[in-house]
């Protein structure tokens, strides 16, 4: 039996139809459930565009359709083999314009079949192999379709640890390994009325040149799935370091050390262009520091009192 599902993620609606509930179910997608919406009884389905109370515009990101009857495209060119830190990804070129990818798992088993328009605007995806396999290739399909559909919108998923204090977001950014969690983790512990907004994930969208971050159904290995909206207030690179220091960052040096932690596709010459448009509106408000560190108390409150100074 065919079911579909409506989400809003950072205010873009989107729908997830599943041609067959007996193999494939809303049961794979745990951590979309605070971003559900209903827009069933909508005059307008087609488009699925509304407006919440305060006038911003819910425009329509993507459709999915779930099947596993979705065959390879049999016309095809392969761009490249990439790892994503969770397995590797098989890109290739359609005729039309669109992309096929084949996402594996760190085994190399193949999880998901995935086929979208240029835009992804209009995708399919043919899910493989058991439930944990299964919860994998959708998750990883979804979020891949997100962050380039949205790149059209000034719109980034960042890889970053995100807490909230004093009414604003403050995302840390860092190579893997190098301890955003760890320092999103010493705020909530120092810093009064600290809570994280995402893990891993987040997403940052700028709506009338103001800046926005926003929670997603992506959190790495930390379940923390907010459907929440707040003023981005800074952007910190963390680095390990014998002593803490901080400096605010130049723009160039900022747009260098913000790229690396964007989803892109640089093969894609109008969605990485979109992305850089993007960065560089974001720079124009946003200040962007370096945090040189210890995993330690007196980080947080440096970082927190130099950030909380530039609001």
């Amino acid at each position: 039996m065919e079911e579909t599902f409506f989400y809003s993620i950072a205010e873009f609606n989107c729908s997830i139809t599943f041609a067959d509930t007996t193999v494939n179910s809303i049961q794979l997608l745990p951590s979309f459930k605070s971003f559900s919406t209903d827009l069933s009884s909508s005059d307008n389905t087609t488009d699925c565009s509304t407006k919440n109370k305060t006038g911003t515009t819910h425009e329509t990101l993507f459709r999915l359709y779930i099947d596993d009857t979705t065959a390879p495209a049999k016309e095809k060119e392969l761009i490249r083999n990439f790892d994503t830190g969770n397995g590797d990804t098989m890109v290739f070129n359609l005729p039309d314009g669109g992309y096929q990818f084949i996402i594996k798992d760190l085994h190399g088993k193949s999880c998901a079949l995935l086929i979208t328009n240029s835009k992804f605007t209009e995708c399919r995806c043919a899910l493989k192999g058991d439930t944990s396999m299964r919860i994998f290739g959708l998750n990883s399909a979804i979020m891949l379709i997100f962050a380039y559909a949205a790149s059209f919108h000034d719109t980034l998923l960042i890889h970053a640890s995100c807490v909230r204090n004093n009414g604003k977001a403050f995302p840390f950014i860092a190579k893997s390994g190098t301890g955003k969690s760890t320092h999103s983790n010493l705020w909530m512990n120092y810093i009064p009325d600290t809570d994280l907004i995402n893990d891993d994930n987040p997403i940052i969208r700028i709506i009338n040149d103001t800046p926005y971050l926003y929670g997603s159904p992506w959190s790495g290995k930390t379940p923390c799935y907010r459907n929440v909206k707040v003023p981005l207030g800074a952007i910190t690179r963390i680095e390990r370091a014998p002593a803490n220091s901080i400096e605010k960052q130049p723009v160039l040096q900022a747009m260098a050390s913000i790229m690396p932690s964007c989803s892109s596709m640089k093969w894609d010459l109008q969605i990485n262009n979109n992305i850089c448009d993007t960065l560089t509106k974001l720079l124009a408000t946003i200040p962007v520091f370096t945090l040189r560190c210890l995993p330690d108390r007196e980080a947080a409150e440096l970082c927190h009192r130099t950030l909380n100074a530039y609001q």
